[in-house]
């Protein structure tokens, strides 16, 4: 006599985190990283800039996002440390006085970026 497994249905519920700012309701994953990339725009940032208790985004601010924002639109990952300093023409420390959790953190959240894998 064959010998029948029967699989129980399994039924997965997920739950997406969600950071929520004003009535404004943004896809996160566990760390707070947008998921939903092309949502992005500069309300975006600044609704994000809430999360790392920056208040005011200046114009190093921007400087620094629009760089990161516009490298990872052209080569689909965030650049490195080095290239971030190199062209925003800012030292390490100036980037975090700036984004006091750092530049893969706060920076590349507040761009819009997934959670980088890499070095930024």
């Amino acid at each position: 006599m064959p010998l029948r497994i029967h699989r129980a249905e399994l039924s997965e519920v997920r739950t997406v985190p969600v950071f929520e700012f004003e009535g404004r309701k943004y896809e996160v994953d566990e760390d707070g990283f947008l998921q939903e990339p092309e949502r992005w725009n500069q309300d975006v940032a600044k609704d994000f800039a809430q999360t790392e208790a920056i208040t005011d985004l200046t114009d190093g601010h921007w400087k620094v996002i629009n760089y990161i924002r516009n490298y990872y639109v052209q080569f689909g990952i965030a650049p490195m440390v080095r290239k971030l300093c190199k062209e925003t023409g800012y030292k390490l420390s100036e980037i975090y006085q700036l984004f006091p959790s750092g530049p893969a953190k706060g920076a590349c959240k507040l761009a819009g970026l997934p959670k980088p894998t890499g070095c930024v």
